[in-house]
């Protein structure tokens, strides 16, 4: 037995590391872009970084709806590849582009067509308004290009080319942030756009992302897009898929309204907090990535386990995943103590605002442990066993019932200081960990979704 559990530790081991680097180190190329997007047009000027933040809350919001497609597509494309079956993981790629891509071409009418109207709903101030829209116009071309590409990008996560996909998402943030100089500041003759610069930065480095995609779609062995799939769907699996992804879907909204009206309360105390919220946001993100990739290349593993049927192996995979993202969670927080003062001298703030950015990094400290452990479970442990509703109930309750009006209580009624406010607004993912113990001991999502 001992030798036994000492060559699944092995595995486990090698899997993990095959799968968690790319994604992680794809993860943090993204959030990479998000922070040269805040980082070189906050250069510029302060009201340009909160615009910019501002609107991309609408990106994020978008993202949302993606996020709970790539889950519920790797939910079972994992089972379906550690079963071998091929042919069912190219019908999981045609299910999940007929959803993705009426969102898509939806939130882009949207941000094309009315993006003042988008920016009026976080803030009253003219200027916002007026550079928020001009980032709008130009980004919400990217929606079109991210339904397509990211949803192919999870389909190769999850059929062994964790690293491709890696690279090309890699190849394609260091050309955003390339670009972001090139046209936030206007060089090698290019006109200097300031917002709308950061905007067409990444919608030349989506493109070029989707290109690299159907190139890699079109070589010998990949899985494919068949039209005959797409037009005419597997009933039964569209129909599982849903059962599954809505959940998700309604997770990925509670969690992104609540966070959507986090922005919403900071936006509304003023630049100065927009500001200092605007980094603090992206210095999470940033130490966060190591979460995203434990999550996620969690799922795959746990799911490649449940799929194949070895459901005592998934089960030892997900203690050890539970484990991993403790430790973790406490070393990230622990980082972010001796890189605060870096962040500080790099973020062009305002005094008031640099105060508030002070005290919110340090708060990020505990958030980072509750971070890691619901991101290994809730998204990345229960889904992999179709186990969804659980994080809807657990984020809607908590965020909800809980942290969004104790928030807008202190923020508009109590009128407590913007460090007191972000206090109560980060407490979130730690008042979840009691509810997400109790459900990873039930072992619910110990279920193969393909017989």
């Amino acid at each position: 037995m001992k030798r036994d559990n000492g060559a699944v530790r092995e595995s486990f081991q090698k899997k993990l590391l095959s799968l968690v680097l790319p994604i992680t180190f794809g993860q943090l190329m993204v959030t990479l872009v998000s922070a040269s997007d805040a980082l070189m047009v906050g250069g510029i000027g302060q009201d340009l970084l909160s615009a910019v933040s501002l609107a991309g809350q609408i990106t994020f919001v978008y993202n949302l709806f993606l996020a709970a497609l790539t889950i519920g597509t790797s939910m079972f494309a994992a089972q379906y590849w550690g079963k071998e079956d091929r042919a069912s993981v190219e019908r999981v790629l045609a299910v999940a582009l007929r959803a993705s891509l009426p969102v898509s071409f939806l939130f882009f009418m949207a941000a094309v067509l009315f993006p003042e109207w988008l920016m009026r709903l976080f803030t009253t101030d003219a200027s916002l308004i007026g550079y928020g829209a001009e980032y709008l116009r130009i980004v919400g071309v990217t929606y079109l290009m991210l339904g397509i590409s990211q949803i192919y990008l999870c389909i190769m996560k999850n059929s062994g080319l964790a690293a491709r996909s890696m690279l090309i998402g890699s190849v394609s943030a260091v050309l955003n942030i390339a670009l972001n100089a090139v046209f936030i500041y206007g060089l090698f003759g290019a006109p200097r756009m300031e917002a709308a610069g950061a905007a067409m930065a990444t919608a030349t480095a989506k493109a070029a992302e989707l290109v690299w995609v159907l190139i890699e779609h079109g070589k010998e062995g990949r899985i494919k897009i068949r039209p005959g799939a797409m037009v005419r769907p597997d009933r039964r699996l569209r129909r599982e898929f849903w059962h599954y992804t809505l959940p998700v879907l309604g997770n990925e909204l509670v969690w992104g309204g609540g966070f959507t009206m986090y922005s919403v309360i900071m936006g509304h105390l003023g630049t100065d907090a927009v500001a200092a919220n605007s980094i603090a946001n992206i210095v999470k993100n940033l130490i966060a990535s190591l979460a995203m990739g434990i999550g996620n290349g969690g799922a795959i593993l746990v799911g490649n386990e449940l799929g194949a049927g070895r459901l005592d192996t998934a089960r030892l995979y997900g203690a050890r995943l539970c484990r991993i993202s403790v430790i973790s969670g406490i070393c990230s927080g622990l980082l972010l103590l001796p890189v605060s003062p870096a962040v500080m001298r790099a973020a062009a703030l305002s005094p008031q605002a640099a105060e508030y950015l002070k005290w919110m990094l340090v708060m990020c400290t505990y958030y980072m442990v509750g971070k890691y452990i619901n991101g290994t479970t809730i998204s990345g442990i229960f889904c992999a066993g179709g186990d969804s509703r659980f994080g809807l109930l657990c984020d809607a309750v908590t965020l909800w019932c809980f942290t969004v009006p104790v928030g807008f209580l202190a923020a508009f009624v109590l009128k407590w200081p913007v460090p007191a406010v972000y206090f109560l607004i980060n407490l979130d993912e730690i008042v979840k960990l009691p509810a997400v113990y109790r459900r990873y001991k039930k072992y619910i999502w110990l279920r193969d979704l393909t017989v």
